[in-house]
Parts: structure tokens; sequence; C-alpha cells
């Protein structure tokens, strides 16, 4: 069995005098697993990945398409009207550098030498001129989507909490609620016909960043301390030990 080589970029060094870049994604890493993220982060051995969900992104640009054309007339959204929300989608010069994967919402922590970034979906205001973070999620369920309570909401929830986070570290007023816009694939109908219909529902979260900083916080003295013990509960930890007794 061959080692994988380790990667030579993107790699932690605590001596660099250039802030080391944390993604949104990267937080939830470590969230999930601090061995795995050391050996990402400090090691240069990536954690695997499945496949883009090109689909998936295709929702995203139709959808910032859609709601793009009503920001420019100051109009708001079918769905904001139905679920009767104080709000409508609105301009700012920072929206589109806000929106791109590899710039994102930027905060650099001189402190840390860290440079935390995440890029936002959409951007909307209320009456009390509070900006309110909305993401975008596209999935193909049987049942209507009615609730955040399965496991995996939970990191939907922290992903807009980080949004929140940085926004508000850039000086912006940011409303505790945000609203998670779910596009559930129809897959009962008759037939294709070219077109793959949704169900859209509107889902509020009422954010707490609160655990946002102490955690990069934590982070941080992951980076700059030895490789953690396997995490019984990581499913690569786990696999990797086992791959490792077979063969060894």
């Amino acid at each position: 069995m061959e080692a994988r080589i380790p990667r030579s970029r993107n790699i932690y060094n605590c001596k660099s005098t250039k802030p080391f870049k944390i993604s949104r994604s990267k937080i939830e890493n470590y969230l999930r697993c601090e061995r795995c993220f050391y050996i990402d982060r400090v090691e240069g051995i990536s954690i695997p990945s499945g496949p883009p969900f090109t689909l998936n992104s295709a929702v995203d640009n139709l959808l910032k398409n859609e709601f793009d054309s009503l920001r420019t007339d100051g109009k708001t959204h079918k769905i904001i009207k139905d679920y009767k929300v104080d709000a409508r989608p609105v301009q700012h010069e920072m929206l589109d550098k806000w929106r791109y994967n590899f710039t994102g919402v930027q905060v650099n922590l001189n402190e840390f030498n860290l440079l935390i970034f995440g890029a936002i979906d959409d951007l909307w205001i209320n009456s009390k001129n509070e900006y309110i973070v909305v993401d975008y999620k596209a999935t193909s369920k049987k049942d209507d989507i009615v609730t955040l309570d399965s496991k995996w909401h939970e990191a939907y929830k922290r992903q807009m909490e980080i949004y929140q986070w940085l926004l508000r570290q850039n000086g912006l007023k940011v409303s505790n609620d945000g609203y998670i816009l779910y596009c559930n694939g129809i897959a009962d109908n008759d037939s294709f016909n070219e077109a793959l219909k949704f169900r859209l529902t509107l889902h509020r979260h009422i954010g707490d960043d609160s655990w946002v900083y102490s955690t990069i916080k934590s982070l941080y003295e992951c980076l700059n301390g030895s490789r953690p013990a396997l995490n019984a509960e990581c499913e690569i930890c786990n696999y990797n030990k086992d791959i490792h007794n077979l063969i060894y």
C-alpha cells in the first residue's frame, strides 16, 4: 500500500507572517474531527471528498439570478410574501465578492494570524435595516421538509451562524434571524420532459454566533499543537484504523 504524498500548498506554518486562510467548511471539519483537521491543515493529507454537487450549484446559480432581478428593481420575492417575512433582497457593493467561494466574507484575526472566510448565498434586509443571511439548499426527498431537526441540519445552522459572525465583524448590523431556502426536487411526476421541478420551503433559524470566536481560538491551538488522538466517533479515523489493523 503506497503512502499518499502530502500536498505542498495550503499547509499551516506557525512561523509564517502571512495570515493562514481558514474557510467556513474547515471550521466545520475541525468540529467534526480535530485529528482529521490537523492531518489536513498541518500535515498536508487532505480529507477524502465526494464528487461535486453540480446540480446543487446549478440551483444556486438560478436562485441567485432570480433574486438578483428582484434586487435590482427593489422588489421582494413571492416566497418571502407567502411566509410573511419582513425582508427583501438587498443591494450591497461587496455582495459579488461575498458570494465568491475563494474570497467570501473575510475577517483577519491578527491575534491568531488567521484569515477566516465564507461565501454566502444571499443577503436580505428587514424594515429595521438589519441584514439577513440566506442560504440555499437543494435536495430531493419524498416528504416535504417542514423542520430543521435532522442531524445534518445542525451543520447548516452552524454554517449560517458563522456567516452572521463574519458579517458582524465587517461592521454590518445583522439580524439573528436567518433563513434557509430549501428546494426539494419532485421525483414522483409522470415524466421528466426535460424539466426538474422543485417545492420551495423557507425555514427560519434564530442564530447564536457566541461560539464562533472561542472555536477559532481552540482551532488555532490545535494547529499549533501535536496531532490529536484518534476520534472514536469519526468515520474516517475508524476506517483508517481498521485498514491499518488489517494490513499490518
